[in-house]
């Protein structure tokens, strides 16, 4: 088996919300989001999606996608998909960096596994943990009551953990942490997620405020290392996740005791196998970790559900259904949440069917 022709097409996923806003007055209304086909010789056919939040978040974007598989594309092509590993030998030694653009290559070549195995690809990765997979909410950055009335009514929906978006102003962070707070069960997961958008004295000086709290604090700055110094001057449980960008960081961060939990984004590593692999490593270690990816669709949430679903539960702390953000569905198949969990398919590969009228024409092509 041999791919014989990598293709993509660029889809609008306009958010339901209207916006979606985080730390720095950051804000997106409408993401750009690229599927990615790889097709072999007998007609197979797996696919991949690549979802950058914005241009101004990570190291990617969304245009780079798209040109990313132009330059990387002809490389792979001749190649067998169903040997991963091989596949991102040449990946890597092709494209040095760039790991966004490798994920849709990958995820795609996940789903041909799957097919030609006739299995689902959360077996492929370790074998399905669970009945269902808990799901977080972010609560995207408004004023403290505001968003405080939006954890309500997303615990409503079935909700028990929730990303709240803060690094902005400390005095207002510190109010959004203590309405959030107060709305919850005891029960219940809040995580301040500040993005990066504090600097180290606010950081210290929220972690204070909010010490007696149940709430994790996630990446309060820019740099791994303000991150730790705020680390040790917190008894809150700590989340990392923009800082870690590799199995790398991930053994120097543990090193460091530096989290309690970690934040595997699947575009940020270079697609499900490397994020496997971290997966893997943190479980061997005892980390726990929220499963997801930058953002996405209907296929992100598939491979999101599977790479979870394969996670063992006391290691999985929380992931995400992106496809619940948005008012475009780009696939049939894909994870539906229920009642705040959801389940990766039985069906063989992703278990996903592109909408192709919804995706449109292919803007990229490589043969």
């Amino acid at each position: 088996m041999k791919i014989a022709r990598i293709f993509a097409h660029r889809v609008d996923l306009p958010l339901k919300e209207g916006s979606y806003k985080w730390s720095g007055g950051k804000s997106v209304t409408i993401f750009d989001s690229t599927i990615i086909g790889v097709e072999t010789e007998c007609g197979l056919i797996g696919y991949g999606e690549v979802c950058p939040l914005g241009p101004f978040y990570l190291p990617a974007y969304a245009e780079g996608v798209r040109g990313g598989i132009k330059e990387l594309g002809p490389h792979v092509i001749g190649l067998d998909p169903r040997e991963l590993g091989k596949l991102n030998h040449v990946f890597d030694k092709t494209l040095k960096g760039h790991e966004y653009v490798k994920t849709g290559i990958d995820i795609a070549c996940w789903d041909i596994l799957g097919k030609a195995t006739g299995l689902p690809v959360c077996m492929l990765l370790g074998g399905r943990f669970g009945e269902s997979v808990r799901l977080y909410r972010a609560i995207s950055q408004v004023e403290p009551d505001a968003m405080a009335q939006n954890v309500a009514d997303y615990s409503a929906e079935g909700y028990t953990r929730f990303q709240l978006k803060v690094g902005g102003d400390p005095d207002t962070d510190i109010r959004r942490i203590h309405a959030a707070r107060a709305v919850l069960k005891d029960s219940d997961r809040l995580v301040a997620d500040a993005n990066t958008g504090w600097t180290q004295h606010e950081a210290i000086r929220v972690a204070k405020a909010v010490r007696d709290l149940d709430v994790y604090i996630e990446q309060p700055c820019l740099s791994y290392q303000e991150c730790l110094a705020v680390r040790r001057h917190t008894d809150n449980p700590f989340v990392l996740d923009e800082s870690v960008d590799s199995l790398g960081m991930l053994q120097q961060a543990k090193a460091d005791l530096a989290m309690d939990v970690v934040n595997l984004k699947i575009s940020k590593l270079g697609g499900l196998t490397k994020t496997k692999q971290a997966r893997d490593w943190c479980a061997s270690m005892g980390i726990a970790m929220t499963l997801e990816d930058s953002w996405g669709g209907d296929i992100t949430t598939a491979a999101i559900a599977h790479l979870a679903h394969s996670t063992p539960e006391e290691f999985r702390f929380t992931a995400t259904d992106f496809n619940s953000y948005v008012t475009v569905s780009t696939a049939e198949g894909a994870p539906q949440r229920v009642d705040g969990f959801m389940a990766a398919s039985e069906a063989p590969g992703l278990g996903i069917e592109p909408k192709f009228d919804v995706l449109g024409p292919v803007v990229v092509e490589v043969a």
